[in-house]
């Protein structure tokens, strides 16, 4: 589960001399002669959610600014929180609810980008049966799984009125919702509705963000230690990044960089990529928000505070929690990319 990206292999993977060429095509660029490394984890198996960080490989961003990245992705048996904060990795993806965790429970890490404006959780119905809103799903049966169970369900019952007893489990098989046309199911806004297209179904999806649920998804986690010994590689880094993400959201000379995801992980295609990052563009979930303003990455405090505000009305952070400590906005809203 674990990918080593040495910049040295580009030309292997595909894209030949021309990696060696900055983003602006035609444009060579000094490189430097010794590349600061760094490590980073992704929360799952390489998809197009993650194009950025591949995009800033492939193009060869990273080595423009400087580094040389050790891509590594997850999977269902690896913890990156608890590799970063072991020490075997330097930064690692996750979401608003760990930056909030790491104060809760004292842990010294926190969040610096956020790559994700909205986070892509969905509630899936079909066409045509009636449901056309969060508040027709009260009472009915919903299927969510563990981990949506303690961040967006506890959102939607304080703002809907849902009870936990409309939960079923859901086992990541989309099965028993094909067979019923009154089903509800959780997803992801990028995979389950495109099972279903292919199944011959019609989803009708409702995004858990645009019901006012302000997780910051795709963020950027380090250790506190980490980022104060090394703010440049840092900066850096982030900044590659979010050109990257950038460049892949806009499908600038991105084919390299989807070579790479099917590569890591060959059950990926190019129709669930394309779909992935159309749907993507579609709900604003990278580009959208403080993002048009300042660019890919963007946090503010004031939505933090939102957001903490709301999980803690949810009764899922205590009163008081410093929620600050979990974030630093330094190395973001610096309108990279625009």
């Amino acid at each position: 589960m674990r990918t080593r990206y040495r910049i040295q292999r580009r030309a292997l993977l595909g894209g030949g001399a021309a990696f060696a060429l900055a983003a602006v095509p035609g444009a060579r660029v000094a490189v430097p002669q010794s590349l600061d490394r760094v490590s980073f984890h992704t929360n799952w198996r390489a998809q197009a959610e993650h194009g950025g960080y591949y995009q800033a490989v492939a193009a060869g961003l990273y080595r423009r600014a400087g580094l040389e990245v050790d891509l590594r992705q997850g999977g269902p048996n690896l913890d990156p929180v608890r590799l970063l904060v072991a020490g075997r990795v330097d930064m690692i993806m996750s979401n608003g609810f760990q930056a909030l965790t790491y104060v809760r429970e004292s842990v010294p890490a926190l969040t610096i980008a956020a790559m994700m404006q909205k986070d892509p959780q969905v509630l899936m119905t079909h066409e045509g049966n009636g449901i056309n809103s969060f508040e027709d799903m009260r009472g009915r049966p919903i299927l969510v799984g563990s981990g949506g169970r303690v961040t967006y369900w506890p959102f939607l019952k304080a703002r809907f009125g849902f009870t936990d007893d409309q939960v079923r489990p859901y086992t990541f098989n989309i099965q028993p919702w094909l067979v019923d046309r009154m089903a509800i199911q959780q997803g992801f806004l990028s995979s389950e509705p495109l099972s279903a297209i292919q199944a011959g179904a019609r989803p009708k999806v409702f995004l858990i963000a645009d019901a006012g649920y302000e997780n910051y998804q795709t963020t950027v986690d380090i250790m506190r230690s980490q980022m104060e010994a090394r703010p440049d590689v840092v900066q850096r880094f982030i900044n590659a990044s979010i050109e990257g993400w950038t460049q892949y959201m806009r499908g600038q000379d991105i084919a390299a960089a989807n070579r790479l995801i099917i590569r890591d992980n060959p059950e990926m295609n190019e129709e669930r990529i394309a779909y992935a990052i159309r749907v993507m563009n579609e709900q604003g979930i990278v580009i959208s928000g403080d993002a048009n303003t300042m660019g890919v990455g963007a946090m503010t405090d004031a939505r933090w505070e939102r957001f903490y505000n709301t999980m803690r009305d949810a009764g899922i952070y205590p009163a008081g929690l410093d929620f600050k400590r979990g974030y630093d906005l330094r190395f973001v809203n610096k309108r990279v990319g625009l």
